[in-house]
């Protein structure tokens, strides 16, 4: 068994050498998400199991800690499509096979250099530092924003998601990988699409394509998963196996629903009615929990609508009593779960449709518009 670190850098060059060195002695870690409210930052750091707490002053020992096996190299935080947070163990040779299997299908005719963006406690983020740290790319550190100019400065590659491919000109990069969601369309020939989560080890199929190693099927319109960079279990439970089209129980079921036609994967979204909002996943029952603590909140659902920067534009629909609750959903949304769960539109209606036992019946939402 092994102590698992808990890093609370910002994305920068700290984060990088407080990653490189837990790879050089072999420790297992975890990253800590810079936005969270320290309410939801105590909860992670509960999920994930952290054993010790690094950062710019120290190591902390964290007495509510759980120890990992030794091959456990990674502990991320995920969530499935009921929105329960869970926490997946990645091993040390999987984070290698993502890392040499990206690498392959993108490097050109020169080493890739890498502009990181995107916040480390996500895979998408996260894969980015471990392309330099396990594999022979390298990375190129600057403000998060400035974009538009980190290719001349010498970056080639960059990972982003939707708002961010909408707000700046990336066409100085050679590559732009695209996740968090459905893609716009047309894209510029440089952006490739890319589809994954945290317990495939990141994206494993760029531009409706698997990376070589990766199996993809599906079963009943659900996509299945077999490859080298899957996770081993979750810190409360084992990985999920289902029979694949092959009869061998040993497929991962992703949750996605989708097809596979001629080798080339189409991924339709979440099985479920999860809120994909400028790259980040929120539940409506998450938010709709938080906002119903709400004095004068009688009733309240939450959904989304397409939006051309955002991906989705999270919706609150509420039953009020006629008292102004526009700032407080904002601010207790920001507080309980973080500045992505905001509401962009609130709309003030006359009654959620529910079922017999209680239930939001989602496919009606649209109908309140």
């Amino acid at each position: 068994m092994a102590t698992l670190n808990a890093l609370d850098f910002t994305l920068g060059p700290e984060l990088e050498i407080a990653t490189r060195r837990c790879v050089e002695s072999g420790s297992a870690f975890c990253v800590l998400d810079q936005r969270l409210s320290p309410r939801r930052r105590l909860e992670e750091l509960e999920l994930l199991g952290a054993t010790t707490l690094l950062d710019a002053g120290g190591r902390t020992t964290l007495a509510t800690g759980r120890e990992v096996d030794s091959e456990v190299g990674l502990v991320m935080l995920t969530s499935g499509s009921s929105g329960t947070p869970k926490a997946a163990e990645l091993t040390w040779d999987a984070l290698r096979a993502s890392a040499s299997m990206t690498e392959a299908r993108l490097r050109g005719d020169t080493t890739p250099v890498w502009y990181p963006c995107l916040p480390a406690n996500h895979i998408g983020g996260l894969a980015v530092l471990l392309r330099a740290v396990l594999s022979d790319a390298s990375l190129l550190w600057g403000d998060p924003e400035d974009l538009e100019l980190a290719p001349q400065r010498g970056a080639t590659h960059v990972a982003v998601v939707r708002t961010q491919l909408a707000r700046h000109d990336l066409s100085g990069f050679a590559t732009v990988l695209l996740g968090g969601g459905h893609p716009p369309s047309p894209r510029a020939e440089n952006v490739v699409t890319t589809w994954g989560m945290t317990e495939t080890g990141s994206g494993i199929v760029y531009d409706g394509v698997a990376l070589d190693g990766v199996e993809v099927a599906s079963v009943n319109d659900e996509l299945l998963v077999r490859s080298p960079t899957l996770f081993r279990s979750y810190r409360n439970g084992p990985r999920p196996r289902v029979t694949g089209p092959d009869g061998l129980h040993d497929w991962f079921p992703t949750a996605d629903a989708g097809y596979v036609i001629d080798s080339r994967v189409h991924v339709h979204g979440r099985v479920g009615f999860v809120i994909n909002t400028g790259g980040e996943k929120l539940w409506p029952e998450d938010l709709e929990a938080v906002l119903a603590t709400l004095k004068h909140v009688r009733d309240v659902a939450v959904t989304s609508v397409d939006d051309d920067e955002w991906g989705e534009r999270v919706v609150a629909l509420v039953v009020g009593d006629g008292t102004p609750l526009d700032d407080a959903i904002i601010a207790v949304a920001s507080e309980h779960i973080g500045p992505w769960a905001k509401p962009k539109e609130i709309r003030y209606v006359a009654a959620i449709p529910r079922t017999a036992n209680g239930k939001v019946r989602r496919n009606d939402l649209p109908n309140l518009f």
